[in-house]
């Protein structure tokens, strides 16, 4: 078969970006591959070199594309981790802005004018291409948010935005980082079943992902990429056959004791942390929840779900403060009614939070221990100097979590999954009464996810602990849930 893309030993100009070793890959006509590996092994940098975005020494990349696009980015698509939460370039995006449509500009585009620009601009409305589209809509079931600012989107409807965008542009390589993480269940079926189909047609597809169970059948060769080493192409079903699946990561004896023996705080606790009364939250004419009465006591532990856009994250801006509808809504939090004179930070500083937004609004180029440290001040920056008392603890969590050795490395350097670990340690270095994670395993590989797991189901063990964690798929829901709320999205 006729070769696409082909590197031979591969070496980046610049030295802060190569791999442990030359990089050695070819694509052929009709692969499709499933880049996997571990958090930090690598896989992102091989994606970065595989686009030219970090160029080689010598020859380069070689591309071999048949048809009469001149550029690399109008032949190859990659949706990166990062673009489904807004992209790196939205700079001005700040963590509540979601939920402060007064901070909106009246320009800002909605869905339905950025995907039509976007339509328009990658080639003409032929019969062919106005059947893609109509397909694409429908599966995503995109037609109730064309009029909604992209600003608002959750991250799952912005995966699907995202998706809808990069097939318009009818490229011959599709490259999709971790494609199926905050899609709901019908949709990650759905989403498999068109890039099968899509497979089988012109495009080649390359997904980077942090879990191999969820390598697709329509993929034919898989890439492992460990250690900052990209190994040898090989096929699905050799890989397959004799994968080796590691031990679990979970916490030592030490570290599960040394999480149960953590001071008590000594501040009385309110019996009911979470009371909504009839509360009812609405966007122009969207509803997105209704009529809700919902009450959450100490010591439960929640699972929340439902299908994109059905108002979890929404729901959860209300707890931590960042929603200014809650003022209009009978809510009570940890004893006291919103509006009764409790400032933000009086609520926040019982709250261990993370999520995708959060996630969204780090653009901060700043090592990784001042990340962690921000969650004791409640910040997104860091605006105080912590203690040596404070630095010893945000090491600590750390290590628990698996960053030793991350700590003076900036945040922005760090792959997705360890970010996602950088935050997670952010949300527990205040050991807070209130446990707010919002798929808080997005991007981990099998090993960082039983680890945070366990880190988890340990932490909620202690005397006064409460948790609310969404999730779109049934196993991360760790084994303490006691309650469950499925939300339902309205019209």
């Amino acid at each position: 078969m006729r070769s696409v893309i082909q590197i031979q030993q591969g070496i980046t100009r610049n030295p802060a970006w190569r791999m442990a070793c030359p990089v050695d890959f070819e694509l052929q006509e009709k692969e499709h591959i499933a880049i996997v590996g571990p958090n930090g092994g690598g896989k992102s940098m091989f994606i970065d070199i595989l686009t030219g975005r970090h160029p080689l020494t010598g020859t380069g990349v070689q591309y071999h594309f048949s048809d009469d696009h001149d550029y690399i980015s109008e032949n190859i698509k990659y949706i990166t981790f990062r673009d489904t939460y807004g992209g790196d370039n939205d700079r001005t995006y700040f963590l509540q802005q979601r939920w402060n449509q007064m901070e909106i500009d009246p320009e800002t585009p909605t869905v339905g004018k950025l995907l039509e620009e976007e339509y328009l601009l990658t080639g003409n409305d032929t019969p062919e291409r106005d059947q893609l589209k109509k397909r694409l809509y429908r599966l995503f079931q995109i037609e109730y948010l064309l009029d909604k600012y992209v600003i608002l989107l959750s991250s799952g409807e912005m995966r699907k935005f995202q998706l809808i965008k990069a097939l318009f542009a009818n490229p011959k390589i599709l490259i999709i980082d971790n494609p199926f993480i905050g899609l709901d269940a019908q949709t990650r079926d759905q989403l498999r079943e068109l890039l099968g189909t899509l497979a089988q047609e012109s495009l080649q597809i390359i997904l980077i992902l942090s879990r191999p169970e969820e390598i697709p059948p329509f993929i034919t060769h898989v890439v492992e990429v460990s250690d900052m080493t990209v190994h040898a192409k090989v096929t699905l079903d050799h890989y397959s056959n004799t994968r080796i699946v590691q031990p679990s990561r979970t916490l030592s004896s030490e570290q599960r004791q040394a999480i149960l023996a953590l001071p008590p705080h000594d501040e009385e606790q309110a019996e009911n942390v979470v009371d909504f009364h009839d509360v009812t939250i609405r966007y122009g004419q969207r509803i997105i929840l209704d009529h809700l009465n919902w009450s959450v006591k100490k010591n439960e532990f929640w699972a929340l779900s439902g299908k994109n856009g059905s108002g979890k994250s929404t729901l959860l801006s209300l707890i931590c403060a960042d929603n200014p509808q809650a003022y209009a809504c009978d809510i009570t939090l940890f004893g006291h009614a919103r509006g009764s004179g409790e400032s933000i930070w009086d609520i926040k500083r019982h709250i261990g939070y993370v999520s995708p937004e959060m996630h969204r609004a780090y653009h901060r180029d700043m090592p990784a221990i001042r990340i962690v440290a921000s969650g004791l001040a409640d910040s997104i920056g860091l605006y105080y100097s912590p203690s040596d008392e404070d630095y010893a603890r945000c090491r600590w969590w750390m290590e628990l979590f698996g960053l030793k050795g991350c700590e003076d490395t900036s945040f922005l350097q760090l792959s997705s999954g360890e970010q996602r670990l950088v935050l997670l340690a952010r949300a527990f270095v205040k050991d807070p009464d209130l446990l707010i994670l919002d798929e808080p395993l997005h991007g981990l590989d099998d090993n960082n996810r039983m680890l945070v797991k366990d880190i988890i189901e340990t932490f909620c063990q202690r005397k006064n602990k409460t948790m609310i964690l969404v999730s779109h798929y049934e196993e991360e829901f760790p084994r303490n849930i006691t309650h469950r709320l499925t939300l339902d999205r309205h019209a």
